[in-house]
C-alpha cells in the first residue's frame, strides 16, 4: 500500500447477522475503493446503503468480515494509523457544560496534543470556523449552526491529514454552507484528504473533485466528477433559422428541438458542431448559445440506485 492515497480498501466486507431471521445481512460487499491524498471526495448513497459502516470500519469503531483498509498506507486497524484524521460524525453530541474552549481542549487531549500545543490551537480553530467570540461560552448557548461549527474545531484541533465529515453542513444557513466550503477548500489547498459523506447532492457536486455512489453495501459507481458528469456532444440554441435551413440540418443527422429563445439543435461531435455552425450562419440565423451537453450528478445518482425503494434521497 502506498501514501499517495489517503483512503485504500481491498474486498472490504460486513455481514451481521441477524438472529431473529437466522440469516445474514451484509452491510458492504466487497468493496474496493482508493482516494487519492489532497483531493476533495464524496460518499454517495441511499438509506440503508452501507455508507455509516464503511466509514466506521475505517475508523476501526467496526471490524470487518474480510477485507482489508489502509489510512496513509497505514493498516486501519493499527491505532496510529487513524492519528492524521479528523472526524465529524452526523448528530454528535458535547457536554453542554463545558464551554466552546473546554471542549476544544479536552478532544484535543484525547489526540495526544499537550496542554500548551493546545492552548496555541485553540484560538485560531475557533477563528477558523467563525466561533472566536463563543470559545468562553458554554455550549447550551450555542445553535444547531454553531455546534456544527464547533464539531469541524474539534477535527480540526490536532491538524489532520484525512478529515472524514458525515452531513458537515447539516442544520448551517447558506452563508454558513458557503463558509464552511471556504474553509475546507483552503484545507485541501495545504494537502489535506477531505471525505464528505452527504445526502446533498448539489453540494457535493459543486465541492468535490472526485465521488462515489454505494448502493446495498456495493460500489455502484465511482470515479473523477468531470469525467462522470462529462457528456458527449454539443448542445446549440439558435434563433431565425428559416424552414430550408431546419430541412437541411435535419438532413445532416441533427436532433432538433424547440427551446426557449429559439431551437435547441445536438451534435455528435467538435466537428459536427462547426459545421452545423456554418449552416446556420450561411441561412442567416443566430447563435444564441453553445455549450457541451453533459450530465447532472442526480442523474447519475438515480440511475446508480434505480432498483432501490430509497430512491426519493436527493438533494434537498
Amino acid at each position: 500500500m502506498t501514501s499517495d492515497y489517503a483512503i485504500e480498501t481491498d474486498g472490504l466486507q460486513k455481514v451481521y447477522r441477524d438472529r431473529f431471521r437466522g440469516r445474514e445481512v451484509k452491510a458492504v460487499s466487497n468493496l474496493s475503493l482508493r482516494v487519492p491524498a489532497g483531493v476533495k471526495f464524496g460518499l454517495l448513497g441511499p438509506n440503508g446503503a452501507g455508507k455509516t459502516t464503511f466509514v466506521k470500519m475505517l475508523l476501526s469503531a467496526v471490524h470487518p468480515t474480510a477485507g482489508s483498509a489502509w489510512l496513509f498506507g497505514k493498516d486501519a486497524r493499527i491505532p496510529r494509523s487513524r492519528r492524521p484524521v479528523g472526524y465529524l460524525p452526523e448528530n454528535h453530541r458535547f457536554p453542554i457544560y463545558l464551554t466552546g474552549y473546554g471542549m476544544l481542549d479536552f478532544y484535543g487531549s484525547l489526540s495526544g496534543l499537550p496542554s500548551s500545543e493546545r492552548r496555541k490551537r485553540i484560538p485560531g480553530v475557533l477563528d477558523m470556523v467563525g466561533l472566536s467570540d463563543w470559545g468562553p461560552v458554554r455550549i447550551k448557548k450555542y445553535s444547531k449552526g454553531m455546534l456544527q461549527r464547533l464539531g469541524l474545531a474539534q477535527a480540526l484541533i490536532h491538524r489532520p491529514g484525512l478529515l472524514i465529515l458525515d452531513e458537515p453542513t447539516d442544520g448551517v444557513d447558506p452563508a454558513g454552507r458557503r463558509e464552511i466550503r471556504d474553509i475546507l477548500n483552503r484545507l485541501t489547498g495545504k494537502g489535506v484528504t477531505i471525505f464528505i459523506n452527504s445526502h446533498l447532492l448539489a453540494e457535493v457536486e459543486s465541492f468535490c473533485e472526485y465521488v462515489a455512489i454505494m448502493r446495498k453495501g456495493e460500489l455502484a459507481l465511482e470515479g473523477k466528477m468531470s469525467d462522470l458528469l462529462a457528456g458527449s456532444g454539443f448542445t446549440l440554441i439558435a434563433s431565425n433559422l428559416p424552414n430550408a435551413a431546419l430541412a437541411d440540418l435535419r438532413e445532416m443527422g441533427v436532433v432538433i428541438q424547440p427551446s426557449a429563445g429559439g431551437m435547441a439543435l445536438q451534435s455528435p461531435t467538435r466537428e459536427h458542431a462547426n459545421l452545423v455552425i456554418d449552416k446556420i450562419r450561411a441561412a442567416g440565423g443566430l447563435i444564441e448559445s453553445l455549450k457541451p451537453s453533459g450530465t447532472t450528478l442526480e442523474d447519475l445518482f438515480l440511475k446508480a440506485t434505480a432498483s432501490d425503494d430509497t430512491i426519493s434521497e436527493r438533494a434537498a
